[in-house]
Order: structure tokens, then sequence, then C-alpha cells
């Protein structure tokens, strides 16, 4: 995306001959010409394929919000990194090239409430903490957890509570509302992941608890694990919640998703920490948007409502 700022161009000779000089006052008593109006942006339209595209492009600037906004936003935009790649978080729309998903979606909605342009550049998630300090980028947003060890580099705006989920058969059969009753029924992983691992804790908790053993079925991806939910052959895949949800808006796969509780950390817009009047813009716009809906809005777009935090938090990792 190509950042057009629009200009209001001053009218008249007479006009750019009195600014060069100073306002004075003309020979013939009239009164000097207003000053040239101040720039008007013209805000990012949403892709059409992105699922909150109304919600967005109704977005309008938080006027006192927009008048704080760093200089640089104002002139350059605000230039955004993510790693596309993890639906519904970050993909790419039917063109290949266009970044669509819950954390552009968001992206483009702070940007419509500071009033500025924006740009999402994808990159490989390990460059985007480096691309944010060495000023490349303004901010990542890319599923990143906020931890301390994160936090020694970039200063985060909390922006979802993420987690684990599980995927069961439309109508749950089996009656699998969380961990205690996996005890005794079979369960698709991704091998040698932290699903994997929940997994196994949820079957050391069952033998513990003198309960039958989780049967614990591992597979490479998360395609063939699910496959073992919709042949029968398990009753649950246990995976990222985010995961989970998307899966179960296909109305094709016939599958619901379970959040799994107490397993949620939060993900966290990382700006450079000496940016304080950028991390007060982004935490101030999304506040502003969690408070006029328009936040809850975009994550019911992408299924994610369970996501939902009640204020932006800075750092709120531990």
């Amino acid at each position: 995306m190509n950042t057009r700022i629009l200009t209001t161009l001053a009218a008249g000779a007479l006009l750019a001959a009195t600014a060069a000089c100073g306002a004075q006052s003309l020979d013939d008593g009239a009164s000097a010409a207003a000053p040239a109006a101040a720039p008007d942006v013209v805000l990012d339209q949403a892709p059409a394929e992105e699922k909150a595209a109304d919600v967005i492009n109704a977005i309008t600037p938080d006027k006192d919000l927009a008048a704080k906004a760093p200089a640089k936003l104002k002139s350059d935009g605000l230039k955004v990194v993510s790693s596309i790649g993890y639906p519904p978080m970050e993909l790419f729309a039917s063109d290949g090239k266009t970044p669509i998903g819950f954390d552009p979606a968001l992206a483009r909605a702070i940007a419509r409430k500071l009033g500025v342009k924006v740009t999402i550049t994808d990159e490989e998630f390990n460059s985007q903490i480096p691309g944010v300090l060495t000023g490349r980028y303004d901010f990542v947003i890319s599923s990143m957890t906020d931890n301390p060890e994160r936090q020694g580099q970039i200063t985060f705006v909390d922006y979802v509570q993420a987690g684990s989920g599980m995927l069961v058969k439309a109508g749950n059969p089996a009656g699998v509302t969380g961990p205690k009753d996996l005890c005794g029924k079979t369960v698709s992983v991704v091998d040698n992941g932290s699903s994997m691992e929940l997994a196994e804790r949820y079957d050391a908790d069952c033998k513990k608890d003198g309960k039958a053993a989780v049967d614990i079925l591992k597979f490479p991806g998360d395609t063939e694990a699910m496959l073992q939910v919709g042949n029968g052959r398990a009753q649950a895949i246990v995976t990222d919640y985010v995961v989970a949800a998307y899966k179960a808006a296909d109305p094709k796969l016939a599958m619901e998703a379970i959040a799994l509780e107490g397993t949620e950390s939060p993900w966290g817009i990382g700006m450079k920490p000496d940016n304080k009047e950028l991390i007060e813009s982004v935490k101030g716009a999304l506040d502003s948007l969690i408070q006029s809906g328009e936040y809850g809005k975009l994550l019911a777009a992408w299924n994610l409502d369970k996501l939902a935090v009640q204020s932006a938090v800075v750092n709120g990792g531990k």
C-alpha cells in the first residue's frame, strides 16, 4: 500500500508573498487571506475479503487521539509488520499478497482511529522485533505472546488473551467440555508442540485421579490430527484456540471449538520502548475501540469473541 497524503494548496501568488514576509495588512485595508487548511488524510479502506471490512470502514478518527499522534505517523503513515500465515489471525486474501485476518483488521482500525494511513508488511517472525527496534516498523502485531523475555526488548500493548482449545464434532456427541472429560478418551495432537505437552499433562492428571488414561494420537500437522476427529477415531483435537475457532467457523467441517480455561496468555502489539508517544497513541486507540464496541465487532467477524480483553494493558505478560 502506498502512503499518499492529499494536501490543500495555498491559492494565489499574493498569499504566498504575504506568507514569506509575515502576515500584514494590505494597502487597500482588506484583511489578509486565511491560512491554508491542514492536510487532509484519505483513510485506507479495508480489503473486500476482510471479514470485518464494514466495521473498519465505518471507524472515524478520534480527534483528541489524532491530534496527539506522533508527527511521523501523520507524515509517513503507520508502518506495521506481521507474519502472514496463521489464520484467522493473519492470512492472505485470494490475491496472495493482501493481508487480512484479525491482526491486520485491528492494525487498520487503530490507524483509522488515529487518522493516519497504514502499511502492513509480511516478515519472517524472527525479523519482526529487530525491524521495530531499528525503526523500520512502528509496531509488530503478529500473534506475539507478551512475556518477560520479550519485554526486555520491546514494550507491549496487550490486545487479546489467547490460549489453547479443542475441536470436537458438531453437537459434541462425546460430551467433552474440559480436560477432565478427556479421561478414557482418544485425543489427537500435533507432535512435539505445546498442544502435545498439554494433552500429556491432562493424561497425567487423569491417572493421578485414578481415572482412565488419555489415548494420545500424534501427527505431524493440524490437518492430519483434525481428520481423526472427523472420522471418529478421536473424540477431540487439542490445538491453539484461535485455530479451533477458525476451523469451527467453516460449516463444511461440522466441528465446535472449546476454549481450555487457564491456558490463556496475553498477546501484544510490540513497540520500541523509548517511543512513548506512539505507545500512548496505540494504547489510547485500542481503549477507544474497546469502549466503542468496534473492537468486539472485529473479534466477532473472525469468530474470536473469547479472546477479548476489557482494556489495553501495557506489558501485562508475567
